[in-house]
């Protein structure tokens, strides 16, 4: 039997640039996936952002980058929510610009870097003067650039303001050629061709089907006994941060209605920066509810550990293995990792039908448990079979993993990335 390679003809040299390439947001995870299925393609990855864990001998750390540096934030504040901004605002932007596009091509030049990746930088506008800098570095280097787009200024409520309109239209994204234009979403494709006239290519977000998930070893055994569960409670995890668009008032709303003792929520992640009225607002609703509901923040790390009284801090795939149940009742998602992990070991779901779920998710056919903005008896009374049956519980989880390795496994970014890559080049795929 034949076997089909993908070729992109000599390995290049790529460069990822962004605000920050660290921890667990979608940007900096996804990144690193294509980073993984690039090297695996025979390229070399090297890295520009604010704010890094990448490995040093790869990485040009440039901490005016980052989104959240006092200066650049402090800028930001003036640009959105007013509809016009001062010379001196302007000078400033154009300051930083300059001492960014300095920055950027110290980069190119000490990697030798042959394509650029600028992960969301030329979507969302979190840092107009980085935007701007790459979309000029654009213009005079003419380098092959597939700019990878997350989110954009149109889907988010604080961006409708702006006294940057003229700006946004420059390189939110900009218009240069030999720019490839990479979105997770139909909708986002859909939306990029009416508002900016941009053809884009969907790359979903996507995860390593191909290699079991890890399961329960001597460390991560003891996780239920160490947050207080008992073997036979039904684990409930909600594996998200706890900010108002993850809709987690929903999952607790379904607990107090099943009604069930064995039923635990356990959230893993912290609150998010945007305030302490969400959270306060969940912690009324649990004592209303009066449901048990673990926040294991605290004890859940990127690695292994232990906290400063001595506690075993566990990674999120140590919390995955022991879950019955994920909630993922989300309002709005660009794409939705967490579903993905969900399905990647092998858990059953129950899903807010949001937009994007809705449109690219849904019709493929996965079984999970679907709620529309409501928790209504039906939902109630399908959590219930599936918390109860372990069968159930099973085959649907083997018909969602088929699914994710035809639709969102590492092979399918390959060959996406293979394509995007011989279109910049030229060459066969």
């Amino acid at each position: 039997m034949s076997t089909c390679i993908l070729t992109t003809g000599a390995p290049k040299r790529i460069g990822f640039i962004s605000t920050r390439f660290h921890g667990t947001d979608g940007v900096t995870l996804e990144a690193k996936k294509w980073a993984h299925i690039l090297h695996g393609m025979g390229h070399e990855c090297f890295w520009l952002a604010g704010l890094l864990d990448t490995p040093p001998d790869v990485s040009h750390l440039s901490p005016l980058a980052y989104f959240n540096h006092p200066q650049v934030a402090a800028l930001q504040t003036k640009l959105f929510g007013v509809k016009t901004r001062t010379r001196a605002t302007t000078d400033e932007i154009h300051t930083l610009k300059e001492g960014l596009k300095n920055e950027l091509y110290h980069f190119i030049e000490r990697f030798q870097v042959e394509v650029l990746i600028p992960q969301n930088i030329l979507a969302i506008p979190m840092h107009i003067p980085l935007g701007l800098a790459m979309t000029e570095v654009l213009a005079e280097t003419g380098l092959p650039t597939i700019a990878h787009h997350h989110d954009f200024a149109w889907e988010r409520e604080r961006f409708v303001v702006s006294a940057v309109n003229d700006y946004l239209r420059a390189a939110f994204p900009g218009a240069q050629p030999g720019v490839e234009h990479v979105v997770i979403n139909s909708m986002a494709q859909k939306e990029l061709a009416r508002r900016c006239s941009r053809s884009a290519a969907i790359i979903p977000n996507v995860f390593d089907f191909e290699t079991p998930a890890p399961g329960l070893d001597i460390y991560n055994r003891d996780l239920r006994r160490e947050i207080g569960l008992a073997d036979d409670d039904w684990f409930i995890l909600q594996p998200t941060r706890v900010v108002q668009r993850k809709g987690i008032e929903h999952a607790i709303e379904l607990l107090r209605r099943l009604q069930d003792p064995r039923a635990k929520l356990v959230i893993s992640h912290p609150a998010g920066d945007e305030g302490s009225a969400y959270m306060q607002m969940l912690r009324d609703r649990i004592e209303d509810a009066k449901i048990d509901v673990r926040f294991i923040a605290d004890r859940v790390g990127e690695t292994r550990g232990v906290t400063n009284d001595g506690k075993k801090v566990y990674t999120l795939f140590d919390v995955y293995p022991h879950a019955d149940l994920v909630t993922y009742p989300s309002q709005y998602e660009g794409f939705g990792n967490a579903f993905l992990e969900a399905i990647y070991f092998r858990k059953a779901i129950v899903v807010n039908s949001y937009a994007v779920y809705s449109r690219d998710i849904d019709p493929l056919g996965f079984k999970i448990v679907e709620m529309s903005q409501l928790v209504t008896r039906e939902v109630v009374e399908q959590t219930r079979t599936v918390l109860e049956s372990h069968r159930l519980r099973e085959e649907w989880a083997r018909i969602n993993y088929d699914l994710c390795l035809k639709y969102f496994s590492y092979a399918v970014a390959r060959r996406k990335l293979a394509a995007r890559l011989a279109n910049l080049f030229g060459e066969g795929v």
